[in-house]
């Protein structure tokens, strides 16, 4: 009999250790940076691996993509260069942890399946990678087919270290069929009781990767933590639903979904099956994985040369050992380093200790503290819309480069405490300046006067660029009032 599956990608977080490559505004997720050569982000790599696993006996069904508001579009973006990834995106009004995403994605697989149908959830983070697709896919093959038995399967990482930093899982007994059973779940271990795991034997890293029936999640957290459940299908039944550029977004209720209480799948649920009528097995997974947690993790992964140096972007380095030096938008230079972070952007340089490199959260902290913009935004920001570069400021005035996408267009909108100068450098611009409507091509100019109604539009076939020069008393990205807008932000 043939299983039909539908990957959950959970791709929430902020990656704050991995700052300031990673943003709240544009997370590790989406960040290309496994060095394996394939070009993909995290967030690609995790639906690729799982939609890899389909054969003969397993169909693949519609990939559920659960994140937030903020994010939908550069999720959006990625999925494009996906080929053949049909994809639903279930938009979370705020972070609730991963029991009420999940539940999200188990109330749709449930109401669009087919024929009462009950789907098979196959879920993983979207932030890890994984250096050996071929086990991975050997595995999750392997507990899909437990899963069909009702038991609820979970990927047990093959330990390689002592680690700290994740929860483990017991087993008891010898596999049967690829499967353990599941005694209990640990803590995070400090480092004398992990060293003692490793000797022991029968624990594993839990990774967070879990396939499931959709009916058997549900029923579980009915039994464990009604209250997510009940708040979660409640703002579910509330949800609304509308396309955008061929995508589906689904919006659970708002206010409903701002009282479901924040849990793990873990704390939630998966903790409690053991010795529950809900059996738990466990596959091994030994397949290179790694969550990227700090830039240590990183530097692990990377391609590393003779020396141990990892490299990206515009680098030179000089009798230099066990270090990672990042480049965004410059020359990097080292010379006679050893086990260090150098991670440059093009508004925020980062030089730390390899093994502090998890402290990394303290200086986010701080940024925080002072409302710093650095740890929201690059310099260079992602819209649905294309993009902006803030190039240069100073008192009363702001230069950026801006690219539109063909047949896109900015909100009609007004600024009450600036005016901006538009020049044209490639493409053609229509331009909303009040009541006109006019046409631009490359070297031509028009100034938008503070308090003016506008609008910028793509209306060629090709990226339109343009430069912008704002001046005025505040200049602000909250200095926005929108009237219109396609991307539902008016």
């Amino acid at each position: 009999m043939n299983s039909l599956i539908h990957p959950v990608i959970l791709c929430g977080g902020s990656g704050t250790r991995l700052w300031p490559l990673s943003r709240s505004g544009f997370p590790k997720q989406f960040l290309v940076l496994s060095g394996d050569g394939s070009n993909q982000s995290l967030f690609q790599q995790a639906i690729s691996r799982i939609t890899s696993v389909a054969d003969n006996h397993i169909g693949l069904g519609k990939t559920l993509i659960v994140t937030n508001e903020e994010h939908r579009f550069l999720a959006l973006d990625q999925l494009r260069e996906l080929k053949d990834v049909q994809a639903t995106l279930l938009l979370e009004p705020t972070g609730k942890n991963t029991a009420p995403a999940l539940t999200l994605a188990a109330l749709y697989a449930q109401d669009s399946s087919e024929n009462q149908e009950d789907p098979i959830l196959v879920v993983t983070p979207a932030d890890q990678t994984i250096t050996n697709p071929a086990a991975f896919t050997k595995a999750l093959q392997s507990a899909i087919a437990i899963v069909k038995e009702g038991a609820i399967a979970i990927l047990g990482i093959t330990p390689t270290s002592p680690q700290t930093g994740y929860g483990y899982i017991k087993v008891k007994g010898d596999a049967i069929n690829n499967a353990y059973t599941v005694e209990r779940f640990v803590e995070k271990p400090n480092e004398a009781t992990a060293k003692q795991y490793l000797e022991e034997g029968g624990y594993f890293w839990n990774g967070g990767m879990f396939v499931l029936k959709a009916s058997v999640w549900l029923d579980a957290l009915k039994e464990f933590r009604p209250d997510i459940f009940g708040a979660t299908e409640t703002a579910w039944v509330a949800r609304t639903t509308d396309q955008s550029d061929q995508a589906t977004f689904v919006r659970p209720d708002k206010e409903i979904f701002s009282t479901i209480p924040s849990e793990s799948i873990d704390y939630a649920v998966i903790e409690k099956c053991p010795g529950s009528k809900y059996p738990i097995k466990m596959v091994e997974l030994d397949a290179g994985w790694n969550d990227l947690g700090a830039w240590d993790a990183v530097w692990q992964v990377g391609k590393q040369d003779e020396q141990g140096n990892v490299t990206t972007g515009d680098t030179l380095i000089t009798n230099s050992k066990n270090s990672l030096v990042h480049a965004s938008t410059r020359l990097v230079s080292a010379v006679g380093v050893e086990n260090l972070i150098i991670v440059e952007t093009a508004d925020a340089v980062l030089v730390a200790d390899r093994k502090n490199s998890q402290d990394v959260k303290h200086i986010v902290n701080q940024l925080e503290s002072q409302k710093r913009e650095e740890k929201n935004l690059h310099r260079k920001v992602s819209r649905p819309w294309g993009w902006y570069d803030s190039v240069d400021e100073g008192e009363r005035f702001k230069v950026k480069r801006i690219q539109v996408k063909p047949g896109a267009s900015l909100s009609l909108q007004m600024h009450h405490h600036r005016a901006e100068h538009w020049i044209v450098v490639k493409g053609t611009a229509e331009i909303t300046n009040g009541d006109q409507v006019i046409l631009l091509t490359e070297n031509q100019s028009t100034y938008i006067p503070q308090g003016q109604t506008h609008r910028l539009a793509n209306p060629g076939k090709t990226p339109l660029e343009i430069i912008e020069v704002q001046s005025g008393s505040y200049l602000g990205e909250d200095d926005i009032v929108r009237f219109e807008d396609t991307y539902g932000r008016s």
